[in-house]
């Protein structure tokens, strides 16, 4: 189901800040700060964007002033202005994103953690600290240098932020998955980037269920021969054998001989790489997005502080994995002094309370999630409000997938009706959620996001593009900014980093994203314009799940797509048999498990539907966005470059994709 648009522009807000929210958010401070040092007098987000926009350099160098950031700037904010692809933030200037993380050194509580049975421990920031000078000085025994990988196949555990803070700290690059990725998924991912260290769990609880690890790790460290240290966390009871994994060795051992000292920070580049992110086309393995320490720092500071009103002492959840993009966002919410809540299971055992349980119990004051759990809540007929004290939580955060109204109404109906309601976006591409967010200064309308970050010069073009308002077309953003990818890793001449982004249209930053631009400044995204999937806001590409296909006998070939479905994207697999073969119930489940194990249960199609023929183009190129176009019902272009063009009229009007 595709978000409806505002109905006119006088469409009454779902809630408005008071005078008194304002004035105590960081935005309006930070608003006042500009207006003293310009001479301008902004009282409203519309006037400061624009000046943001108009004025990016000052926006930033202020941004860094008022966040404390800790680093050298340089002699110049941004270098090639007016040439988006060769637009430089600090081009002389030294950071360390640890550095800038570690700064709060006190007894107060910097972590808690609970997972799925509800086993708890926290760390106050000094403990945090220690246990990042720790897995540093282990790091640096291991010869650990500038521009090393270190790899995490981890829960969303304390242990993640320690170990990619200490690989931050000397200038290594960090690059993460959770461990229900299969082992296939991860190598993909990993084996492209060769870490030299990974640090993993020996199992992991989901659902009720304890997941052992091991047998993954064995094929994983057989096949990516850079690893040469696994460093084995226990996160249940199990007690495995490690001795099957290669360079396999207990985090006791691997930490015994080291105390807590003062970390020393190596002070990088400010576009120096700090994370390799992951985001799938649809061929071949996943593209390796490198973001750095300065931009990631910078674009997450303003958003936590200026966009989300995250301030020190607060306390801020996000439900994640540290294999979705959102993670990276949550954890360096600790370099504005908050707590970080985190929880590491299934959301719904044993029942659907659990989050609610956690962040209640911890007076949670941002609470961030995916739009598919907000309508899995409604689905389910939870009413938070009635059965849990949220009285602290001012923010709840919402992306992975658009909003729909129909949740914008159950949130204020139904888990809080005086809360600050931020539907986010943007992606690992970015790093962030800058393309559209909240702020706590404007009102919230229903099926709104409130609009582009500051400094983020999104617009949305047609086709010829040229800019349109009141309609769907393609987002972009026109003007520079920092947490815009450094590369591609193995892409020396920036070839597919350029033609990912920026082929569309000239110097400009295409998204791949179908979205419209209200008369209130706000933006609907209605879904990806490309053949890319995203179910639950996680981006993952067709042939992570043509590899697992192919490997089931009685299939011939297949096609995958997404499709708009109840507010999110759903995954549809249309596979040709072989001659004598029915899709029964058990080639289906047999399917489904095997991409499940080998890519990872976010690669599940939610259908799998037999077909004759599959469309492709006269090169030989199977045609996924013809596909999708066809069950979503819009025109196709470009008939002519198909050699089979009959065949789309397989893929009309099926009943199977009517519910």
């Amino acid at each position: 189901m595709t978000a409806q648009p505002a109905e006119n522009a006088q469409e009454k807000p779902l809630w408005e800040p008071s005078q008194d929210f304002i004035e105590n958010s960081l935005l309006f401070d930070f608003m006042q700060k500009v207006n003293a040092k310009t001479g301008q007098n902004f009282s409203d987000y519309q006037s400061l964007f624009q000046w943001s926009i108009e004025n990016s350099a000052e926006f930033w160098d202020m941004l860094w002033d008022y966040c404390g950031v800790i680093g050298d700037k340089g002699d110049t904010v941004l270098a090639n202005e007016e040439d988006i692809i060769r637009a430089v933030f600090y081009p002389n200037g030294r950071i360390n994103l640890a550095e800038n993380m570690l700064q709060k050194r006190s007894d107060e509580t910097a972590i808690i953690f609970r997972n799925e049975n509800k086993q708890e421990r926290s760390l106050s920031f000094n403990e945090f600290y220690d246990e990042v000078s720790k897995w540093q000085q282990a790091f640096i025994k291991a010869g650990i240098q500038e521009g090393d990988r270190i790899a995490g196949y981890l829960p969303n555990m304390p242990e993640t932020i320690i170990t990619m803070l200490a690989a931050a700290s000397l200038g290594a690059i960090w690059s993460s998955a959770s461990p229900d990725f299969g082992a296939q998924g991860v190598i993909d991912r990993f084996g492209q980037i060769g870490p030299k260290i990974m640090i993993t769990v020996d199992s992991y609880y989901y659902n009720g269920k304890t997941i052992d690890c091991v047998p993954k790790l064995e094929e994983i460290c057989q096949t990516i021969e850079s690893l040469e240290q696994v460093v084995v966390l226990p996160f249940t009871d199990q007690k495995p054998d490690l001795g099957s994994i290669r360079n396999a060795v207990s985090v006791d051992d691997y930490l015994s001989k080291f105390s807590p000292q003062e970390i020393t920070f190596k002070r990088v580049d400010f576009n120096h790489p700090l994370f390799i992110m992951f985001s799938s086309g649809t061929t071949g393995v996943p593209k390796c997005i490198v973001h750095g320490h300065g931009g990631t720092l910078l674009q997450h500071l303003k958003e936590h502080r200026l966009q989300s009103d995250i301030k020190d002492g607060d306390r801020v959840f996000y439900f994640t994995t540290c294999g979705w993009m959102m993670w990276n966002w949550l954890v360096t919410a600790i370099g504005s002094g908050a707590t970080l809540l985190l929880f590491d299971g299934s959301p719904f055992y044993p029942d659907g309370n659990v989050l609610w349980d956690f962040t209640a119990d911890h007076k949670c004051t941002y609470f961030g999630t995916s739009a598919k759990y907000i309508d899995a809540l409604k689905t389910h007929g939870l009413s938070p409000k009635d059965t849990h004290d949220l009285s602290h939580m001012r923010t709840i955060g919402s992306t992975g997938s658009p909003l729909v109204h129909e949740s914008f109404d159950y949130v204020y109906g139904h888990i809080k009706d005086d809360t600050h309601l931020a539907s986010i976006y943007g992606g690992t591409d970015i790093i962030s959620a800058s393309f559209g967010n909240g702020n706590p200064i404007s009102p919230v309308y229903r099926g709104q996001i409130q609009g582009p970050a500051l400094a983020t010069a999104v617009e949305i073009f047609d086709e010829n593009g040229k800019r349109i308002m009141g309609q769907a077309g393609e987002l972009v953003c026109t003007r520079p900014f920092p947490s815009r990818p450094v590369g591609f890793w193995n892409d020396p001449d920036g070839k597919r980093y350029h033609g990912a982004y920026f082929e569309t249209y000239q110097n400009v930053w295409h998204h791949g994203d179908w979205v419209e631009e209200t008369p209130q400044s706000g933006l609907i995204v209605h879904g990806r314009s490309d053949a890319t999937l995203n179910p639950g806001g996680v981006r993952i590409g067709t042939a992570e799940i043509y590899r697992q296909v192919e490997q089931v006998e009685d299939v011939v070939e297949s096609i995958c797509v997404g499709q708009d479905w109840d507010g999110d994207v759903r995954v549809v697999l249309f596979v040709v048999l072989k001659d004598g073969v029915t899709l029964d119930e058990a080639l289906i489940k047999d399917i489904k498990t095997r991409i499940r194990t080998g890519a990872s249960p976010r690669h599940m199609p939610a259908k799998v539907i037999a077909i004759s023929d599959i469309p492709r183009t006269k090169s030989g190129k199977i045609t996924e966005i013809a596909v999708r176009d066809v069950i979503m019902g819009r025109p196709i272009k470009n008939m002519e470059a198909l050699a089979n063009p009959e065949a789309l009229d397989l893929y009309k009007d099926l009943d199977e994709l009517k519910s």
